[in-house]
Protein backbone atom coordinates (compact mmCIF):
# COMPACT_ATOMS: atom_id res chain seq x y z
CA UNK A 1 0.00 0.00 0.00
CA UNK A 2 2.77 2.60 0.97
CA UNK A 3 5.88 3.06 -1.12
CA UNK A 4 9.04 1.43 0.55
CA UNK A 5 10.53 5.11 1.12
CA UNK A 6 7.78 5.43 3.59
CA UNK A 7 8.24 5.26 7.37
CA UNK A 8 5.64 5.33 9.49
CA UNK A 9 5.68 7.94 12.78
CA UNK A 10 3.26 8.62 15.78
CA UNK A 11 3.03 11.87 17.80
CA UNK A 12 0.92 12.44 20.55
CA UNK A 13 -0.43 14.84 22.95
CA UNK A 14 -2.78 15.30 25.70
CA UNK A 15 -6.79 16.36 25.95
CA UNK A 16 -8.38 18.13 28.51
CA UNK A 17 -10.07 15.31 30.86
CA UNK A 18 -13.76 16.29 29.66
CA UNK A 19 -12.83 15.28 26.45
CA UNK A 20 -14.54 12.47 24.50
CA UNK A 21 -10.85 11.02 23.47
CA UNK A 22 -9.72 11.14 26.69
CA UNK A 23 -12.38 8.96 27.94
CA UNK A 24 -11.83 6.37 25.40
CA UNK A 25 -7.90 6.23 24.20
CA UNK A 26 -6.32 8.38 27.73
CA UNK A 27 -4.61 10.34 25.04
CA UNK A 28 -4.47 12.11 21.17
CA UNK A 29 -2.18 10.36 18.62
CA UNK A 30 -1.47 11.17 15.05
CA UNK A 31 -0.08 8.35 13.15
CA UNK A 32 2.16 9.92 9.96
CA UNK A 33 2.94 8.21 6.86
CA UNK A 34 5.85 10.08 5.31
CA UNK A 35 7.84 9.68 2.45
CA UNK A 36 11.78 10.13 3.71
CA UNK A 37 12.33 11.25 -0.14
CA UNK A 38 10.79 14.70 0.36
CA UNK A 39 9.54 14.49 4.05
CA UNK A 40 5.90 14.87 2.69
CA UNK A 41 3.22 13.49 4.76
CA UNK A 42 1.36 10.79 2.26
CA UNK A 43 -1.08 9.69 5.05
CA UNK A 44 -2.33 9.72 8.32
CA UNK A 45 -4.96 8.98 10.83
CA UNK A 46 -5.15 9.84 14.91
CA UNK A 47 -7.60 8.80 17.70
CA UNK A 48 -11.00 10.59 17.08
CA UNK A 49 -14.30 9.55 18.50
CA UNK A 50 -16.25 10.81 15.39
CA UNK A 51 -14.75 9.97 11.29
CA UNK A 52 -15.00 13.46 10.31
CA UNK A 53 -12.39 14.66 13.15
CA UNK A 54 -10.36 12.70 11.45
CA UNK A 55 -10.93 12.89 7.97
CA UNK A 56 -10.64 16.68 9.02
CA UNK A 57 -7.15 16.35 10.49
CA UNK A 58 -6.10 14.74 7.36
CA UNK A 59 -6.99 16.93 5.04
CA UNK A 60 -5.17 19.76 6.94
CA UNK A 61 -1.78 17.85 7.07
CA UNK A 62 -2.06 16.00 3.94
CA UNK A 63 0.93 17.23 1.90
CA UNK A 64 2.23 19.21 4.55
CA UNK A 65 6.00 18.20 5.38
CA UNK A 66 7.32 16.86 8.56
CA UNK A 67 10.96 17.14 8.11
CA UNK A 68 11.03 20.37 10.21
CA UNK A 69 8.55 22.77 12.30
CA UNK A 70 5.97 24.53 9.78
CA UNK A 71 4.65 27.32 12.01
CA UNK A 72 2.25 28.39 9.05
CA UNK A 73 0.54 24.84 9.94
CA UNK A 74 0.22 25.27 13.24
CA UNK A 75 -1.63 28.72 12.60
CA UNK A 76 -3.95 26.77 9.89
CA UNK A 77 -4.72 24.66 12.46
CA UNK A 78 -5.40 27.14 14.98
CA UNK A 79 -7.64 28.96 12.35
CA UNK A 80 -9.38 26.31 11.06
CA UNK A 81 -10.01 23.36 14.13
CA UNK A 82 -11.93 24.45 16.88
CA UNK A 83 -12.77 21.25 18.47
CA UNK A 84 -11.31 20.64 22.24
CA UNK A 85 -8.38 18.51 20.52
CA UNK A 86 -6.35 21.62 19.09
CA UNK A 87 -3.96 21.89 21.84
CA UNK A 88 -3.47 18.25 21.55
CA UNK A 89 -3.23 18.13 17.86
CA UNK A 90 -0.43 20.56 17.78
CA UNK A 91 1.40 18.73 20.58
CA UNK A 92 0.94 15.73 18.83
CA UNK A 93 2.40 17.21 15.27
CA UNK A 94 5.20 18.62 17.32
CA UNK A 95 6.06 15.51 18.52
CA UNK A 96 5.84 13.58 15.74
CA UNK A 97 8.28 16.14 13.80
CA UNK A 98 10.75 15.67 16.51
CA UNK A 99 10.58 11.70 16.20
CA UNK A 100 10.70 12.06 12.35
CA UNK A 101 13.84 14.11 12.65
CA UNK A 102 15.35 11.50 14.77
CA UNK A 103 14.83 8.82 12.33
CA UNK A 104 15.75 11.02 9.24
CA UNK A 105 19.16 11.04 11.69
CA UNK A 106 19.67 7.56 12.43
CA UNK A 107 18.53 5.99 9.36
CA UNK A 108 18.38 8.07 6.13
CA UNK A 109 20.97 10.82 6.64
Amino acid sequence: MYDENTVYVIGHGKTSCDNAITSRFNIFFIGFVVDTRDDRIVDLECTATIDITSRFVKDMFSGATLGRYDENLIETVKRRYFGSSQKAIITAYKDAVKKYQLVKEEYYL
